[in-house]
């Protein structure tokens, strides 16, 4: 299993396809570092918010996680520099995702805090200088950024980083149910480009990202998942109020629940064995929505590794003999599909 763990609902930025601002949780009502002990042996752990450095026992946070996983990565808006540096120093192998949005101008426009960008980018560029390896930039695309998109992928290859992308979805999590792509040609032509980009790069984990754009493009022009979603059987997410999810992407006029409490078990595999666990798999696999979202799709790329694996030594061959990666052609892998999940109500 791969683990989200949501430490905070805080955040400083004033995102703009993103309300989780507006909807902070209290210091007194986030779990306690200790609570984490209950979870089991995962593969990997992506600390998040909110802005996961508002919290000033994240250190103790990153103890326990690491007796838990090989992996911890932070999705984080950059701006706590000097906590992520002093973390950073104690914990060299943590990894980091910083959230930009686009170059300077428009960064700030969306993220509504001015030196949003600068922040981040001296926060990539001081954890290359004190050797964290496992860095990278994090954009969410939306309306007027899709550009951007691109010239931050160049930066992120001339500077060595990894480079991760999504688009705006509408959840609870997000406190957001009107983000739309309206100007979706443009969008997409973009996505388009940096598919074949990242097929030209001689890195397999590029060209296994080129699919994943594919399926942001899918997504885009609302079409089914090219692969299930698994979310709550491949992964699971940890609320700042100690509740077990299937995925950060329900939303209430949908469907919403929790698998169960960490601070009402003695082990998280009460939760996840409980039968109530078994009826919130049941939803997910008749869910209603068709999003692509990588703590979701990434866990099922592994799994199904066989079947998308053709895909991607087809469009490699193609490029290199010159040729085009067709965006418009979007595989669907029959792998055992609940047929109702995917299909609007």
């Amino acid at each position: 299993m791969d683990a989200s763990i949501i430490v905070t609902y805080r955040c400083p930025m004033r995102c703009k396809m993103c309300n989780i601002w507006e909807n902070p949780t209290k210091t007194s009502e986030e779990f306690k570092p200790e609570l984490l002990k209950k979870l089991p042996q995962v593969n990997s752990v992506n600390i998040t918010g909110g802005e996961p450095f508002v919290r000033e026992d994240i250190e103790e946070i990153v103890k326990i996680l690491s007796t838990k996983t090989q992996r911890i990565v932070f999705s984080t808006s950059g701006y706590f520099s000097e906590r992520i540096i002093a973390l950073a120093k104690k914990f060299p192998t943590l990894g980091y995702r910083i959230s930009i949005e686009g170059l300077s101008c428009k960064n700030d426009e969306l993220r509504g805090r001015a030196g949003g960008f600068d922040k981040g980018l001296r926060t990539l560029l001081e954890l290359r200088r004190i050797g964290i390896k496992d860095i990278g930039f994090g954009i969410t695309v939306s309306n007027n950024n899709s550009e951007d998109m691109l010239h931050l992928y160049e930066l992120s290859r001339n500077l060595k980083m990894q480079f991760a992308t999504a688009s705006f979805h509408n959840s609870f999590y997000f406190h957001k149910y009107d983000n739309q792509v309206t100007n979706i040609d443009e969008v997409c032509a973009n996505f388009d480009e940096l598919i074949q980009r990242l097929m030209k790069e001689n890195s397999p984990k590029s060209w296994f990202r080129a699919f994943f754009n594919l399926g942001l493009i899918n997504y885009i022009k609302d079409g089914r998942r090219m692969l299930p979603c698994e979310a709550g059987t491949e992964n699971f997410f940890v609320d700042p109020f100690g509740n077990v999810l299937p995925c950060n992407g329900m939303e209430k006029s949908c469907w919403f629940d929790t698998m169960g409490n960490l601070n009402d078990v003695k082990d998280f595999m009460e939760i996840w064995n409980s039968e109530r666990a078994a009826k919130v798999r049941e939803k997910v696999a008749s869910c209603s929505k068709s999003c692509w979202m990588i703590g979701s799709a990434s866990p099922v790329m592994k799994k199904y590794l066989r079947q998308i694996l053709p895909w991607v030594i087809k469009n490699k061959l193609k490029v290199i003999n010159g040729g085009k990666v067709d965006t418009s052609c979007v595989p669907f892998y029959h792998v055992g599909n609940n047929a109702k999940q995917g299909i609007r109500k």
